[in-house]
């Protein structure tokens, strides 16, 4: 059986700065319509107000599989749209917890690498209204991904995913927010 192309279900930029638990956040992330530019910093239009721990080259680009959100969805009865963890990427078709740091992604005209597992805060757990959520979702190893753009371009969503390396072993997306 040939497997479904991985495919960029919605591109997410924040929509507007919120007051998180303890400081003011760019969580609320939401889809766009048509091609957004990427740089080396991430998408244009888009924001991070905490660079200590978000953004910067190695952090451009945050990444979330619709099959892990589908996966919180029946976990806590509720419905996960794109962009409701703060992704700046909404995935379909490709296995992010499984993903190796260091493999690279073709997404429409640009490229990435895998980089780093999201370490989520407090603000994860005010944006989705339930304590200690944040602790729960690291727990799990479905966080996503944090990517470095290696070439900036246009992404849309519908885009097609490659993945165009993947190094021979290493640690998993999902292994590394375990601690494993």
């Amino acid at each position: 059986m040939i497997e479904p192309a991985a495919r960029l279900v919605a591109v997410n930029v924040v929509h507007e700065v919120i007051r998180g638990p303890t400081r003011w956040t760019a969580i609320d992330k939401r889809p766009v319509r048509g091609a957004v530019e990427v740089g080396e910093l991430g998408l244009v239009g888009d924001r991070q107000c905490d660079t200590r721990y978000h953004g910067g080259p190695d952090k451009a680009l945050y990444a979330y599989a619709e099959e892990d959100a589908d996966w919180w969805a029946a976990e806590l009865g509720r419905e996960i749209p794109p962009g409701l963890f703060g992704e700046n990427l909404t995935t379909r078709g490709l296995d992010i917890t499984g993903a190796l740091i260091g493999e690279r992604w073709r997404i429409g005209g640009i490229l990435v690498e895998v980089r780093s597992p999201r370490t989520p805060c407090g603000n994860l757990s005010g944006r989705m209204g339930i304590k200690r959520f944040h602790q729960r979702f690291a727990r799990t190893g479905r966080v996503g991904a944090y990517l470095k753009v290696l070439e900036t371009g246009e992404v849309c969503a519908g885009d097609r995913i490659t993945v165009v390396h993947r190094p021979d072993d290493g640690q998993t997306i999902g292994g590394a927010a375990r601690g494993e």
